[in-house]
């Protein structure tokens, strides 16, 4: 604990150099908001991230297809490859234990909607009844599409939030007929999704009535499911390649494709590619650290200058002090209350001051990938204990070089 003298010392050395120690102060407090900010920026651009991968069930596996490109069994590259329903029923026949959720889907981009006088463009989707879960939708009116939907082809539809805001505005949907390329539709529900308007401007009905009423025939245009949730996302990764793999492998079989043929059959998983973008905001996160680190860098070694120059200028005051029985250790300590003083208090304000800024601004900013820049309890003690650290390696070489002095020399300095 320091005594009341030694905070008397540290205080009149202080006054002594004002504007010095108010400059050393400064980027001490600045090197520290920079670190605060980056690092609050980083927690930023996980939160952006995490609301993507919120749009769609983590562990989406979606299968769709592409034209070939390797020539196989005497057929020509460049064939286009069609799924049919028989093969969305091959693959649950097969692997139907292994999964969650399941859904094949059939779209028309973009197809005109209108309701009386209103009208708009909006995605039109078949899709079977776990796709709500594929696609984490939430109903807030109604209900999604049903077995029976699909088993009788009903000519209902589910909309989503920013079709029915467009179409109906403050009317209540359910039960109205809307019209969709001139095909009329019941509306049975109303959906909102974590993706926002793009998610939401989305009409869905049963894939068998989506497949009669537009001419689509047994064409679908893809599928997606989901596997159960795993004890540790390597294990659900390496399940997960593995199902994949099984996929490929009995798809390429069926459709006549080179095993070697990377283009006919596509497979995208979710889940390997949330892993590369939370490695990657890891790596961004740790890039942040080191240059915030960079930052209060060369603060500490403004504020070890000026410890220089401070046992420099006591030189005289330290000889006297070891003659008459000082030991090095209160020499060292002297040095270094003022030392982590300087620096905690400078610390502390550039602190507030990035806390400050993030807890107000922060909230305003909300990008597609960054989201909500804050800074954790943790981080704020880490920057803490950063603080402390840096004062004491700032003041640990002076205050040494201090501790070494020999009296006699001291006593012979002008």
């Amino acid at each position: 604990m320091l005594s009341l003298e030694r905070w008397l010392e540290v205080f009149e050395a202080i006054s002594k150099n004002k504007l010095r120690t108010f400059l050393t102060g400064f980027s001490v407090a600045t090197g520290i908001l920079i670190l605060v900010l980056l690092l609050g920026i980083g927690e930023g651009m996980k939160n952006g991230v995490e609301e993507q991968f919120q749009r769609d069930a983590t562990n989406q596996i979606s299968v769709y297809t592409g034209v070939t490109g390797v020539e196989y069994k005497g057929l020509n590259p460049g064939r286009r490859i069609q799924f049919k329903n028989n093969d969305y029923d091959l693959l649950v026949k097969n692997f139907g234990d292994e999964l969650e959720y399941k859904s094949s889907v059939y779209r028309i981009w973009i197809g005109l909607t209108s309701y009386k006088d209103k009208s708009g463009s909006y995605r039109i989707e078949g899709v079977l009844p776990d796709y709500q879960f594929l696609e984490n939708a939430e109903i807030i009116q109604g209900r999604f599409i049903n077995h029976k939907d699909q088993s009788t082809s009903t000519k209902e539809v589910v909309i989503g939030k920013k079709v029915r805001d467009e179409l109906f505005e403050d009317k209540n949907p359910l039960g109205k007929l809307i019209e969709i390329k001139d095909i009329n539709f019941k509306v049975v529900g109303v959906f909102q999704d974590p993706g926002g308007d793009r998610e939401e401007s989305r009409v869905y009905m049963a894939i068998s009535t989506m497949q009669k009423v537009f001419g689509a025939g047994q064409d679908i245009r893809n599928m997606s499911f989901t596997m159960p949730k795993e004890k540790s996302f390597d294990v659900a990764l390496e399940k997960s390649n593995q199902l994949i793999s099984q996929l490929e492998a009995i798809l390429k079989a069926k459709h006549t494709v080179s095993p070697l043929d990377n283009s006919a059959i596509n497979i995208s998983n979710s889940i390997e590619t949330s892993k590369r973008i939370y490695e990657l905001t890891a790596n961004i996160k740790l890039f942040f650290w080191l240059i915030g680190l960079a930052s209060l860098l060369a603060g500490i070694i403004g504020v070890s200058n000026i410890m220089l120059i401070i046992v420099k200028e006591r030189t005289k005051e330290i000889g006297i002090r070891k003659a008459l029985g000082a030991k090095p250790i209160s020499i060292v300590g002297m040095v270094l209350h003022e030392s982590i003083f300087v620096t905690a208090v400078s610390g502390f304000m550039g602190l507030i001051v990035g806390l400050v800024l993030l807890e107000f601004v922060g909230p305003m900013i909300n990008t597609e990938f960054i989201s909500n820049p804050e800074v954790s309890f943790n981080i704020a003690i880490s920057t803490v204990i950063v603080l402390v650290l840096a004062g004491a390696i700032a003041g640990f070489f002076p205050a040494w070089r201090g501790a070494k002095i020999k009296p006699i020399n001291a006593l012979r300095e002008e």
